[in-house]
């Protein structure tokens, strides 16, 4: 195991809420609104820590434990990520593996928790938020094992640090294949269109919302915030295979990460923008892709 540095997951922790913040105003400018301050995330995640949580009687300590485990395991999965240059805070062999495991480890508990209502619509919203991770994870796995196998290592922070301008011209058919299964993968992990709507309030067609309706206060603010660094996780992943510039300043590849960061954001809200929600039944479709896409790329 080696340590590395703690600039990345600093990053992630102040940063994350900023992107989905960028997704809305992109999709706001769009629509031809002002949209909301960018700030706004930060303004909600201190308003529902300032309220109570309220829990049903039906409920055990399964249902409060949901939140915690998933924030804690996408933080501890941050860990293991690095970002712009900056080696992720620990790494050792495999640690790719137990990244996929940790990010499994929260959703199980954020499912088990919405069974723990009883409640059938938050049931069927995880059946089909595990339905779907069944088929995005070999894609992950699938993407990752493409670039360990072509970077020669088996560690994150050293794979994607060998990433780079002269690996795109000798390998360009096989990071294509695994960054466009990467970024289905990104979409459908964080229930973004075409797989999930994040703004819908129609039960019978939200995936992971549905799953945290009962949820309040604290507890809410919590989900909302692993959501928020899960995402950042999955584009971190993406922009140092993307966007794979290495300067030789610690600060200019700081800068440059920060800024595909902002251009993947700005991407996703054109994205959700210009189409529309898949057909609940088209969605395996589109995983099945990805899928096929990593296991192309691992292959070639």
């Amino acid at each position: 195991m080696s340590s590395g540095s703690l600039l990345p997951l600093i990053l992630a922790v102040v940063l994350a809420p900023l992107m989905q913040a960028v997704i809305t105003r992109t999709k706001s400018v769009l629509a031809g609104r002002i949209g909301q301050p960018l700030l706004q995330p930060y303004r909600d995640l201190w308003k529902l820590l300032r309220k109570g949580a309220v829990y049903s009687q039906t409920t055990t300590w399964i249902f409060q434990m949901g939140p915690t485990v998933g924030l804690a395991s996408v933080i501890l999965a941050m860990g293991l990520v690095p970002f712009g240059g900056s080696p992720a805070l620990s790494g050792f062999t495999g640690d790719f593996v137990l990244i996929a495991y940790l990010m499994a480890a929260g959703r199980f508990f954020t499912v088990v928790a919405a069974l723990d209502t009883g409640s059938s619509f938050e049931g069927m919203g995880a059946s089909r938020e595990v339905t779907f991770s069944a088929l995005a994870e070999p894609a992950l796995f699938l993407g990752l094992a493409a670039l360990v196998r072509q970077t020669g290592h088996l560690s994150l922070s050293p794979v994607l640090a060998s990433v780079s301008t002269v690996t795109w011209r000798h390998a360009a058919p096989i990071l294509s294949l695994t960054l466009a299964g990467l970024i289905i993968v990104f979409l459908a992990e964080n229930a973004r269109i075409p797989v999930d709507d994040p703004t819908t309030h129609l039960e019978l067609t939200m995936i992971h919302e549905v799953m945290v309706l009962d949820h309040s206060g604290p507890d809410f603010a919590l989900i909302q915030y692993g959501a928020a660094l899960k995402m950042w996780l999955f584009a971190a992943i993406i922009i140092g295979v993307a966007a794979p510039w290495h300067f030789g300043n610690r600060w200019i590849d700081l800068g440059a990460a920060l800024g595909g960061m902002l251009v993947l954001g700005i991407a996703t809200g054109v994205i959700e923008s210009s189409m529309a929600r898949l057909r609940l039944l088209r969605v395996p479709q589109l995983l099945l892709v990805a899928i096929v896409l990593s296991a192309l790329a691992l292959a070639l």
